[in-house]
């Protein structure tokens, strides 16, 4: 049973991904077309597998491959491949598992939250799956190590020469000879249907290639020239761009063109271009063109073919169209290999597209010359070049009407994908008729006569305008007429659905039954749009229209409404959560509609705000939604409505505490067990996923409930045995496992050993490699060892070999001919295989291979993390597994489980050794291991392109230092601080970047929002820099300050005004460490950074005053004399903190309890420096500290310590302070070991016992009556 995503797209990550391709798109010209292309079918592969929009690799998979990407056509120009008119846009989620029982998963990857529940494809994260950004990475890890099979006829015939045989060498050389008739009876053979024929051809040609470059080029391309047949040419064509511009096999990094002798080059450069100038069929040259753009970008940047440019020149003013045409192709494909070159041509080339895109020009020049000057205007590095092309805008919208008014939708399609990657590219450049170009698109849009496949289009030249925020930020949003055009017409769209009866079956093959192309496009548009623009601008537009959409007659327009309000909700969420009560009550209304696609609406909305408003929706509507969500499981009647509910219920109970949920349990549980036994494998998927997501949040409450619910989960597990129920035997060892972690090992224990007999018994078994059962057995394995803990130690035995299997899975990528007839891809038998074809290539990639993968190194670093010690038996075959995974970057959960499985391995190991369980290893093996695992972090770190990873990877980095720091040697530790010196750099360019952005003429406050979003993830990362620095500091001390040294101009920005309050955090943070660690040697930074300190400590904000207090108190206790010129100010500064208005409120309470702690400090370090008769009781009188519970501890030790020795300021005059004391000791002692550790505790009893008993007595009567019972029932026992 597939998996219905509710929500279409995952937006919220479209923004990068494109800049993921933009190498691929604008490649460096250092680089082969031969890397350009592998990358490219290498990023289509991974674009089918992602739920990542990108408005370059745009593809919807799932039930149906009927989205494309409008931009592939770039792609395709420059691999030289035949371009694609492209229907439709954007990708839509989809999951591989299956049941309508989970709502807008935006993810295909099984991610297992092993603390947690969130069922195979369901996982709230985006999916992982982003091509990496840095291409030499690629290169150098992706294409080495993941390379795989590509089954084209060139790649096929170069993939396997043998040594020829005497018959073979004969036929070559007739082949090769003077008569022609041979050489084109060998081509003609390479496209024969029968598979004999074919694959003796191809050896041959092989052959011919291997032995007789020369010769076969320069048959190739005679062949090209003056063949009377059609096919032949054609064929000649494509196979002189192959075997010319692209490396035999994978040892090879050089093409065939740089071994032809120089007048083969010569002759074969020649006869190309004469070539172009005779072709007179259309498809013919285009496939020309692609040669000779290939070729020429391998030549022309050492200046190898100077003929090509006066050619280009002179055919692209030629009087024959066709001439003009080849030549703009060329133009177009070569324009970002030889932007440079050409710039001086500038004005002749803006004449040249004038005349080439003017009216009464032929179609297809002008199509041509449309996409030449784009490709230029993108090459063009200054604004101000690109200005000069500006007065081309016009004519380029002229093109795209003119072939509307014609008739001629194709083209006008092929026009509108064209100014979509100049949307994408270079919005700026249609600022200045920015009214007008949207204004015509949405026309466009708006037409009732066009095609489907045009009107999207059109549309998605408007959401690619509202996403290109980096380059014109806020462009959009200064439309606002036009933007409540294109919401109208979104909302169209979503009336385009039927009420087909095979939707009310509930059966998984017509879950989308009634939805239309129309439909899709529209839902996911609405979700684009809303993360692009934000809240505050979709917001007013959706509260103008849907009030008269629910008010309607019409079911559909009922059913429009609400899938808005679920498609908008991630987008707009923080507006939308200021208006809960209105959200709430619009869908609540509509759970008691008439038609039941109307209340499967209302559903589906209520599960989606529930994920993108929870937690708040949760708290404040909880007695309002599980009531109805409780209620439309009773709807026996429309089975789907019922599963829904129950996803809706997974849902919301995701965002809910125990407690909240703990009221309603009765109800839910009772309905669930109901649904459980519907005949519909929908409705108990649901169910299941349901139970399985409330027992999560409900833990020990769900205990209550096991004994009923167990017997049925385990039926299912041992009765669902056809194929047909797969993903419901799947889905009960999912729930069975969540239970028994919820419920706990001991009310578990008995029915845990048959479920894993069972698991055993399945996992013994032949399941086909496309059973969910596989993914699912992995996580599930997981969740009973974290129930059961050592326990679980013996069928550890049983359960690594497969899982270890899993992880070491390869990516499946099949690339084909698309008209091979043996196809090497075939979806028939396998489900997960996606596919599309690009011109001339099919490319497939098994989608479940990669899910698996990510869920078993999941599961891998989750039994390291839960056996410890325990799972050192198996640390020689995990940590080969994972460390190479680090660089994982066909999918971002793979290296995230591989980044966070790295201190648990050298955990495990160091345990192992220290209990005597390492068999026979010492602390030498862990040594080794660290030195592995260690280097590998960092230089994975190096290449990581996320900030999110490369924050865990920091992490990592800090604990394994934490676990084995002596271990390291110098050039391990130089090595951290080396790439930490790099993130730095590279955080602060993205922030610089951000902050030009700010200067942008369409900058506003939306986009000033979404880039404070983006920064915190900058806070984040240079949080992470700041532990992992401590920690070094910490094991190192004073011997690491060289390097510390090194890094500080690094760090010094980060003290400046202009910096957030959490940076200034971090960075105080880090001086405190060096001041608390590093002894003496910290002393020569004093007078540096102390100044800073103290002025930080009256900052607005409140952590920057923690750690600023914190480091006074750090300074006074380590800093002897270096600390004394400062303690005046110090006293100051600290006095400022303490006696705030708001001081002790629950915001600020931590500062004022460092400050406290600082000031008991300067009392024991500096006594000689201050007037402590006035300071000590003034310190006394700020006791007990209740909000810091670290610092508690430590202050109340030492108000132990003066008490115990008898410090004359602290008792007073006649000892006047002694009632505060008592007062202070008793506040302490009738909070048990919250504010004190064990031993103060003890020791503040024995001085109370000493107290003269009249002294006591007359203390006690000033007490509150809970201090008064703390020191009856202490001094009493």
């Amino acid at each position: 049973m597939s998996l219905k995503l509710l929500k279409a797209s995952n937006s919220s990550i479209s923004n990068s991904s494109a800049s993921n391709l933009f190498w691929l798109i604008h490649p460096p010209s250092s680089h082969r077309p031969s890397d350009v292309m592998f990358l490219f079918f290498t990023t289509v592969a991974i674009c089918i597998v992602s739920s990542v929009p990108s408005r370059f690799c745009i593809l919807r998979i799932g039930l149906t491959l009927a989205t494309w990407l409008y931009s592939l056509t770039i792609c395709c120009r420059v691999i030289q491949m035949t371009p694609l008119v492209v229907p439709r846009l954007h990708l839509l989620s989809i999951s591989m598992s299956g049941g309508d029982d989970i709502f807008m998963r935006r993810t295909c990857l099984p991610y297992c939250r092993i603390n947690g529940h969130i069922p195979e494809g369901s996982s709230l994260k985006p999916s992982s799956l982003h091509l990496f950004k840095n291409h030499h990475a690629l290169e150098g890890d992706i294409i080495s190590q993941n390379r795989r099979r590509i089954t084209t006829t060139a790649a096929s015939m170069a993939s396997s020469v043998n040594r020829p045989t005497d018959l073979e060498l004969a036929q070559v050389a007739a082949i090769l000879g003077s008569d022609n008739s041979q050489f084109e009876t060998l081509i003609s053979h390479l496209m024969s249907a029968a598979n004999d024929q074919r694959s003796q051809a191809e050896t041959l040609f092989n052959i011919c290639k291997q032995n007789h470059p020369d010769t076969l080029v320069l048959k190739l391309s005679q062949l090209l020239h003056s063949s009377p047949h059609a096919e032949a040419r054609a064929m000649s064509a494509v196979l002189l761009r192959r075997i010319l511009t692209i490396a035999s096999d994978e040892s090879q990094s050089q093409t065939l063109y740089p071994s032809l002798s120089p007048t083969t080059q010569l002759t074969l450069k020649s006869t190309l271009l004469e070539s172009v100038t005779r072709e007179s069929s259309k498809s013919i040259s285009k496939k020309l063109c692609d040669t000779v753009s290939e070729l020429a970008s391998l030549v022309l940047p050492e200046n190898g073919w100077p003929e090509l440019l006066p050619f280009m020149f002179q055919c692209v003013t030629s009087g024959n169209l066709r001439h003009r045409e080849s030549a703009l192709l060329i133009f177009a494909q070569l324009a970002q290999y030889i932007g440079d070159t050409l710039v001086p041509y500038l004005d002749t080339l803006h004449a040249v597209f004038l005349g080439c895109l003017g009216t009464g020009t032929d179609p297809d020049v002008r199509i041509a010359a449309l996409s030449a000057s784009i490709n230029f205007i993108q090459a063009l590095e200054e604004a101000s070049d690109r200005d000069k092309l500006h007065d081309l805008l016009p004519l380029m919208m002229q093109t795209l009407t003119e072939a509307l008014n014609s008739g001629e939708e194709s083209t006008a399609q092929e026009a509108i994908e064209l100014l979509i990657e100049l949307a994408g590219t270079e919005p700026r450049f249609l600022r200045k008729q920015i009214a007008e170009v949207v204004g015509a698109m949405l026309q466009i849009a708006e037409a009732e006569t066009l095609e489907e496949g045009t009107k999207h289009l059109a549309v998605e030249f408007v959401i690619t305008l509202a996403e290109a925020r980096e380059r014109a930020p806020g462009m959009i949003r200064k439309l606002p007429q036009f933007i409540k055009r294109l919401f109208d017409i979104l909302m169209k769209m979503l009336l385009d659905v039927e009420d087909d009866p095979a939707w009310h079956s509930a059966e998984v093959e017509h879950e989308d039954a009634g939805e239309s192309s129309n439909y899709s496009v529209g839902q996911e548009c609405l979700d684009r749009l809303s993360m692009s623009l934000g809240g505050n601008t979709i917001v007013p537009v959706v509260s103008e229209i849907l009030p008269s959409f629910l008010a309607a007659p019409e079911w559909q327009k009922h059913h429009a409404a609400l899938i808005a309000l679920a498609q908008i909700a991630e987008g707009c969420s923080k507006v939308m959560t200021k208006n809960l009560e209105q959200v709430v009550s619009m869908v609540l209304n509509s759970f008691q509609d008439p038609h039941p696609r109307v209340r499967w609406a209302a559903i589906n909305a209520i599960g989606q705000l529930s994920t993108d408003l929870g937690p708040d929706l949760q708290n404040q509507y909880h007695h309002l939604v599980l009531p109805a969500l409780a209620s439309s499981m009773d709807d026996f009647h429309n089975p789907r409505v019922q599963a829904h509910a129950a996803s809706a219920v997974l849902n919301f109970s995701e965002n809910c505490t125990s407690e909240l949920l703990q009221p309603y349990l009765d109800g839910i549980v009772g309905k669930l067990l109901v649904l459980l036994q519907n005949p519909k494998q929908m409705v108990q998927e649901g169910a299941l996923t349901a139970l399985a997501s409330v027992a999560d949040s409900s833990q020990e409450h769900f205990q209550k409930y096991y004994d009923a619910v167990m017997p049925y989960l385990k039926a299912i597990l041992m009765n669902a045995t056809d194929k047909t129920n797969r993903m419901l035997r799947a889905k009960s060892m999912e729930c069975i496992s969540l239970v028994g972690m919820a419920v706990g090992k001991d009310k578990f224990k008995d029915d845990a050993k048959q479920v894993m007999d069972v698991l055993m018994s399945l996992q013994g078994s032949q399941l086909e490699t496309d059973d969910p059962t596989i993914s699912y057995m992995l996580q599930a394995w997981a969740r009973l060892c974290k129930c059961l803990g050592q326990d679980f130690l013996p069928y550890m035995n049983v359960v690594m070999p497969p899982l270890l299997h899993s992880a070491q899975l390869k990516p499946d990528v099949t690339i084909t001919s698309a008209d091979d007839s043996d196809d090497d891809i075939d979806e028939s038998d396998d489900e997960s295989i996606e596919t599309i074809t690009l011109g001339d290539k099919r490319i497939g990639i098994k989608t479940s291979v990669l899910e698996e993968k990510a869920t078993a190194c999941n599961m891998l670093c989750c039994y390291a993390d839960e056996l410890k010690e325990g799972f050192f038996p198996w640390i020689d075959q995990v940590a080969p597994t994972l460390v190479p995974l680090l660089k994982f970057y066909f999918h971002e959960e793979v290296r995230k489980a591989a980044v966070s499985a790295m201190p648990e391995l050298i955990r495990s190991a160091k345990l192992a050794v220290e209990k005597g369980q390492s068999q026979g290893r010492n602390e030498s093996y862990v040594k080794q291991l660290s030195d592995y695992i260690i280097p590998a972090l960092v230089e994975a770190l190096h290449k990581e392109p996320e900030t999110e990873i490369c924050s865990s990877m920091i992490d990592s980095i800090k604990e394994c230092v934490q676990i084995c720091g002596p271990l390291l040697d110098e050039n391990q530790v130089r090595s951290i601080v080396e790439e930490i010196k790099q993130v730095i750099t590279a955080s602060s360019a993205r922030r610089n970047e951000r902050g030009e952005r700010v200067k942008a003429e369409d900058f506003d406050a939306e986009e000033g929002e979404m880039l404070k979003e983006e920064n915190e993830q900058e806070e984040e990362l240079f949080d992470q820099v700041g532990d992992c620095l401590g920690t070094l500091l910490k094991t190192f001390k004073a011997p690491f300050l060289p390097l510390f040294d090194e890094l500080l101009p690094y760090l010094m920005p980060f003290w400046g005004k202009d910096r957030t309050s959490e940076e200034k955090r971090i960075a105080i943070c880090i001086f405190d460490d060096v001041a608390e660690h590093c002894g003496d040697a910290a002393l020569k930074y004093y007078e540096t950074f102390l100044p800073l300190v103290l002025e930080a400590c009256n900052d607005t904000s409140t952590d920057v005053r923690q750690a600023a207090v914190y480091g006074v108190g750090i300074c006074s206790e380590f800093g002897g004399a270096a600390f004394r010129p400062f303690v005046g100010e110090a006293l100051t500064r600290l006095d400022g903190v303490i006696r705030r208005p708001d001081a002790l409120h629950a915001d600020n309470v931590m500062a004022y309890d460092n400050a406290v702690s600082a000031l008991g400090k300067i009392c024991q370090f500096h006594r000689d420096s201050i007037n402590a008769a006035q300071i000590v009781p003034a310190w006394l009188n700020c006791l007990p500290l209740k909000g810091d519970l670290i610092e508690a501890k430590v202050v109340h030790n030492q108000l132990c310590s003066m008490v115990e020795r008898s410090d004359g300021e602290l008792l007073g005059l006649n000892h006047q302070y002694l009632p505060k004391i008592v007062s202070v000791f008793a506040d302490v002692l009738f909070a048990g070991k919250d504010l004190a550790s064990e031993e103060t505790v003890g020791r503040m009893i024995n001085l109370l016992r000493t107290l003269p008993p009249s002294t006591l007595a007359s203390t006690f009567s000033s007490l509150q009556p809970q201090q008064q019972l703390a020191l009856q029932s202490v001094l009493s026992s």
